[in-house]
């Protein structure tokens, strides 16, 4: 097991680079596009800039950003006793620093752990999430979120919430620009921005793709090593039937960070299936929580 679960690590590190470079890449591409088809060099030179800079901006702040946007409140450490007590009690038994708390002020229950490493990590935790499930329960959902920072998967994760969410911004950007700026029509005319559309589509297309990519295989690992970490699967097991029984949608809910859940917070109502799922269906993970032999 640790050994596999230092490959993984690994393998997010790498992963997070490989997302670094295509980012700069495409948004390069994109860049490039349009400034021939505005025969404006210097949008070029704008485009990989900023690129680079959302790159450095994504790693040192992802974190926060997903913080804010889910509209999280530092968990007072009277209030919630009982949680500062059970994280750092999971975090000694993982071998990690304790992750600074967080409360979402939801009903929805629903969790989710962010940073760009064990020591910079943080867990935020929705009051819906604390009013329903019983402490083992609760126990096996915060054991999930320290898996994901043990595995080095808040790294991955984290870092999509930004570029995913600027590739998105700026491809409607430039699908807006296209549309009403008019182009260079001795550049290629109509084709030229059909092209462009296209390439705006495509990036579109990229951010929400670039979210699926670090889901679903992590969420099993992270379920199974969480209940490595209680001893107790059914703990978790239990939890995530009463959070995917739950129908209505996170207030909070957004697109950029609905990979980061430990389930997709946008209600049953929502559920997505199939290429488009940021998440493994429930009833596999429980199944597979229910097999294991500790």
């Amino acid at each position: 097991m640790a050994a596999n679960l230092y490959t993984h690590q690994e393998q997010n590190i790498a992963k997070t680079w490989l997302l670094m470079i295509v980012f700069i890449a495409l948004v390069g591409a994109l860049g490039y596009l349009f400034s021939y088809l505005f025969a404006e060099p210097v949008i070029l030179y704008v485009a990989v800039g900023f690129s680079l800079v959302m790159n450095i901006y994504a790693y040192w702040n992802s974190d926060k950003v997903a913080i804010r946007q889910a509209k999280a409140t530092p968990a007072d450490p009277v209030e919630f006793k009982e949680l500062h007590n059970l994280i750092e009690n999971l975090a000694i038994t993982a071998g990690l620093p304790k992750p600074k708390v967080f409360i979402i002020n939801d009903a929805a229950p629903n969790a989710f752990a962010t940073g760009r490493n064990p020591d910079n990590a943080a867990i935020a935790v929705t009051t819906g999430l604390m009013q329903v499930l019983d402490r083992s329960e609760l126990e096996g959902v915060i054991a999930h979120e320290m898996a994901h920072i043990g595995n080095r998967d808040i790294l991955v994760m984290t870092v999509a919430v930004v570029l995913s969410g600027f590739i998105a911004l700026l491809a409607d950007f430039l699908l807006r620009g296209t549309a009403f700026g008019g182009g260079d029509s001795d550049r290629g005319g109509v084709v030229t921005i059909l092209i462009a559309i296209g390439a705006s589509l495509l990036a579109q297309l990229f951010a929400t793709l670039l979210q699926l990519a670090v889901s679903r295989r992590r969420e099993y690992l992270a379920d199974a090593t969480g209940a490595l970490m209680t001893r107790y699967p059914e703990g978790l097991a239990s939890a995530l039937e009463k959070i995917s029984g739950y129908s209505a949608p996170m207030r909070t809910a957004s697109k950029a960070t609905a990979h980061l859940y430990i389930s997709q917070p946008f209600g049953t109502r929502k559920k997505l299936s199939g290429l488009f799922a940021t998440h493994p269906p429930m009833e596999r993970r429980i199944a597979a929580l229910r097999g294991l032999e500790i």
